[in-house]
């Protein structure tokens, strides 16, 4: 059975409620979660008014949900108040009831609710457990114990994970449960989890009508659960992608790479893994990923922090590393072979090089002797030298920490100097490859505007957002511009190659990027 989407109605009165109603149906859910719990005034009458809203309004099922407070719920409901929302809900066949399996396990409370759901078998029972601070200590002993006390119930085991290698228990819980079960993690290290319960068949995943509505930390919404991640072609067989980082929810590549596998009809979707922290845990997701084929991961696209942390578990793996990449010290991309082995890439250098050239109208070769000043000593300022200085332009590299700067230059054969320098700057092209200016430091510059000058070509890598303060300065002077969009189009297009073997639309993906940037 497919997974079913539930959106939660979670409003403070019945007008309201109903307004929530009707645009749950709207957005295509499958099942209306009324969260009664909610409810400023809740009685049987606001009840039964809204079961019959919901019945009244379209085809999809009813869920009756009055949460205790102890796991999430608002208002401080009696529990008598509680077992006559839920007896209510039951007599008027709902499809579902959810309670608390802590409370459900109290003879007392069993004894009321148990009777009622045997004379009314089209309803049926959800039992429910939340930790909403970390995992539980043994997520397969819990469903066993769920089970044990009422086999014909849904388990529903939701935690807290305070980090993306928290989720693996639930993707094995659902891997391996063949019975029907709702598994998914709380918070945004746990948002891959609402999507991949659609992959390995939960029960069902939820997902609120907007951000104010959500009814649990880290739930995406139902437009972005259906358009986004493609809700409705999510299937088993469904090859998985995603961008490693931190931070990861400001990216725009799972909607430009999401865009394109629809595009072109592939059975591939892309999703943000916020992976935290340093080696080490980059180290046990890529092994979590590795050990666990039947996710069916074919590729990553790598970002800060974990571009030199994805070059280190290749080499003490025996994975490949391309050349362009060793050179480099840092990998973008990472390709999972036939064998499960690793192949890394670096496609920012080449992306970098395509941008400058196809702006300034040019070729490679054309930049030779032209004097270039690049911004920081970073990964993409790595990979911006190694391309520049491979067609022999005059680089020299400016940065706060001149001894990183002096280190960089050395190993190409470059000048270099501290920021302080940069009122004495003399280039053709200016390059920052900073995180200067970056959305939300929009206010941020990493050159002032008095050093620069209108007979240069300056180039910012950041592309959110795409007019930075300083290319929106350079170009009040009269200075040619190029935006890191162009930059991120040609290596979101390499890596879209190097994971299915076809060359994507460029303008498209321009597009996706530019629509999501206009965003609010």
């Amino acid at each position: 059975m497919s997974t079913k989407l539930a959106v939660p109605v979670s409003a403070k009165t019945i007008k309201t409620a109903k307004q929530q109603i009707e645009a749950a149906n709207q957005v295509g859910a499958d099942i209306i979660e009324l969260r009664v719990d909610y409810l400023e005034n809740l009685d049987i009458t606001a009840v039964k008014n809204l079961i019959a809203a919901v019945k009244n309004s379209g085809n999809s099922s009813v869920l009756v949900t009055c949460r205790d407070d102890r796991e999430g719920g608002t208002g401080h409901h009696s529990i008598d108040l509680r077992m006559n929302v839920f007896a209510e809900a039951v007599q008027s066949g709902v499809d579902f009831i959810d309670l608390e399996f802590q409370n459900y396990k109290q003879q007392n409370i069993r004894r009321k609710i148990k009777p009622l759901l045997d004379s009314n078998p089209k309803t049926r029972l959800i039992l429910s457990a939340h930790d909403f601070e970390r995992k539980f200590q043994n997520i397969s002993d819990l469903y066993t114990e769920t089970k044990n006390c009422e086999p014909d119930a849904v388990p529903k085991l939701v935690y807290t994970a305070n980090h993306i290698n928290d989720c693996f228990e639930v993707f094995d819980l659902l891997h391996n449960s063949k019975d029907d079960v709702i598994t998914f993690c709380m918070g945004e290290a746990g948002l891959i989890s609402r999507v991949l319960a659609v992959k390995l068949g939960g029960f069902l995943t939820f997902a609120s009508l907007n951000i104010k509505s959500a009814t649990a930390p880290g739930q995406l919404t139902a437009t972005e659960l259906k358009e986004l991640y493609r809700f409705d072609s999510i299937n088993d067989k469904i090859e998985l992608f995603g961008v490693i980082g931190s931070p990861v929810a400001h990216s725009a590549s799972p909607a430009v790479f999401n865009t394109c596998f629809e595009k072109e009809k592939m059975n591939r979707l892309y999703l943000p893994l916020l992976v935290e922290d340093g080696q080490r845990e980059f180290d046990i997701f890529l092994n979590n990923i590795l050990k666990r084929t039947w996710l069916n991961f074919k590729g990553f696209s790598v970002t800060i922090p974990h571009k030199h942390n994805a070059l280190d578990y290749a080499k003490n793996r025996g994975g490949f590393v391309e050349p362009l990449a060793e050179r480099i010290g840092a990998a973008n991309t990472i390709v999972i072979n036939e064998n499960g082995k690793i192949n890394l890439y670096n496609t920012d250098c080449a992306g970098a090089m395509e941008a400058i050239t196809e702006n300034m109208k040019i070729e490679r070769k054309d930049l030779r002797n032209v004097p270039v000043a690049v911004v920081g000593a970073g990964g993409v300022a790595r990979a911006v030298v190694v391309g520049l200085t491979d067609v022999g332009a005059g680089v020299k590299i400016y940065n706060r920490t001149v001894q990183k700067a002096e280190r960089l230059a050395k190993e190409f054969d470059c000048e270099c100097a501290g920021l302080d320098d940069l009122p004495n700057l003399n280039a053709k092209l200016l390059i920052n490859c900073t995180s200067l200016g970056m959305y939300p430091d929009i206010k941020c510059t990493p050159v002032l505007k008095e050093y620069l000058s209108s007979d240069m070509v300056v180039f910012d890598t950041v592309y959110n957002p795409a007019q930075t303060l300083l290319l929106k300065e350079a170009k009040k002077i009269g200075a040619k511009t190029i935006d890191g969009l162009s930059m991120f189009v040609n290596q979101a297009a390499a890596q879209f190659k190097l994971f299915t073997n076809k060359v994507p639309d460029r303008a498209l993906m321009r597009k996706v990027v530019s629509q999501k940037l206009s965003q609010p």
